[in-house]
């Protein structure tokens, strides 16, 4: 059953509480808004959760030589953890295998996590003039393999959401695949039928995950295929400091409503941070537990499902020569499987999900 159709017409409406003129706004003219939603807007009942990947040092998904992926007992070390500091809903990235692993361990372990799922879709678009990476065009036999490889990803989605109705609570269609930076570019049109596709084969409230700008600007033209809508934010990455983050991410959840009121919001990826050469001074593990902790209370208050993005550290995303970049650095525990300051001194009422048992001990490995 989808999300919205559990929803009465008065408790499937937003209510936003905010000075702001309708329509976006531009950044200097923009002040803080709070959205309230019903309960019944949470998935699993849950206001914060976590994304997860587990790739380990020396671990990565195929990057041109083959993928080496963490092992069952890896993955159950990490959901011990998670589970235990009160993590009971995570979200996977795709329909692969590291996904199936995580999915093969959470029912043979009779786990209570519960997971949205993602298909990972590759470019279908050329963005070579949008993205600052991209140096070169995409050839064109590479983007028709692509679409061909995407088709047989969202199949690979719909066939683990039937399988597993009650851990898989939530899917999303893709990753930021229509930012207008991205590499990954998906068209619209063929983004809203990946997304009709899936909605029509599953049982799970259905999403796309994509910043809020694309929300805003084309978020009328998602929605009639999507159950709710599913919002990256991230100040830090836009120059905002501490004191202006939690204010910009509410600006930002803002600007969402107003161009899909109809819609519930989930946010899909927020975070801070904790080591990065992009960002100097601004990220810390201070920083971070500020930041997750006001985001964390604001979703209770507010009743807004929320992934901060991440669980672990993982040394194979971003630039291989700077070890202090920031796409290695957004976990709330180390590589080691540490915990990071917000962790260490996060109180239990802090947003921790409800659990229906205690999870085991960790397994040694």
């Amino acid at each position: 059953m989808h999300l919205q159709s559990r929803l009465s017409a008065p408790l499937a409406t937003l209510l936003l509480i905010s000075c702001a003129r309708p329509g976006p706004l531009p950044p200097s003219a923009a002040p803080a808004s709070v959205i309230a939603q019903a309960p019944e807007a949470l998935l699993a009942g849950t206001h914060l959760a976590i994304a997860y990947s587990g790739y380990r040092e020396g671990q990565h998904p195929d990057q041109g030589q083959g993928a080496v992926y963490p092992t069952a007992d890896q993955i159950r070390e990490d959901l011990d953890i998670l589970q235990r500091d009160g993590f009971g809903l995570i979200r996977l990235y795709d329909a692969g295998e590291l996904s199936r692993r995580v999915l093969d361990v959470i029912v043979a372990d009779g786990r209570p996590v519960r997971v949205m799922l993602g298909a990972w879709l590759q470019a279908e678009v050329s963005n070579h003039e949008g993205c600052a990476w991209l140096t070169e065009p995409i050839p064109e036999a590479e983007l028709a393999a692509n679409t061909v490889a995407n088709g047989e990803e969202v199949a690979r989605l719909i066939s683990l959401a039937n399988a597993h109705p009650d851990t898989i609570v939530a899917v999303n269609v893709g990753n930021e695949a229509l930012v207008s930076w991205g590499d990954h570019m998906v068209r619209t049109d063929a983004m809203v039928a990946y997304l009709g596709q899936v909605r029509d084969a599953v049982d799970q409230p259905v999403s796309t995950a994509d910043n809020y700008v694309v929300w805003a600007e084309q978020g009328q033209v998602l929605a009639s295929v999507v159950d709710f809508a599913l919002v990256h934010t991230y100040p830090q990455w836009e120059e905002k400091t501490l004191e202006e983050a939690m204010p910009y991410t509410l600006d930002n959840l803002g600007r969402v409503h107003a161009a899909v009121p109809s819609l519930p919001i989930v946010i899909g990826e927020a975070g801070w941070a904790t080591v990065a050469s992009e960002f100097g001074d601004r990220a810390s593990e201070e920083a971070q537990r500020r930041y997750v902790s006001d985001l964390a209370a604001w979703a209770a208050q507010a009743q807004v499902t929320t992934f901060v993005f991440e669980a672990f550290d993982e040394p194979w995303k971003g630039d291989p020569a700077d070890l202090l970049g920031a796409e290695k650095h957004w976990g709330l525990y180390t590589v080691d499987r540490q915990p990071k300051l917000f962790m260490r001194t996060r109180p239990p009422s802090l947003g921790a999900p409800p659990r229906s048992s205690e999870p085991p001990a960790p397994t040694p490995l």
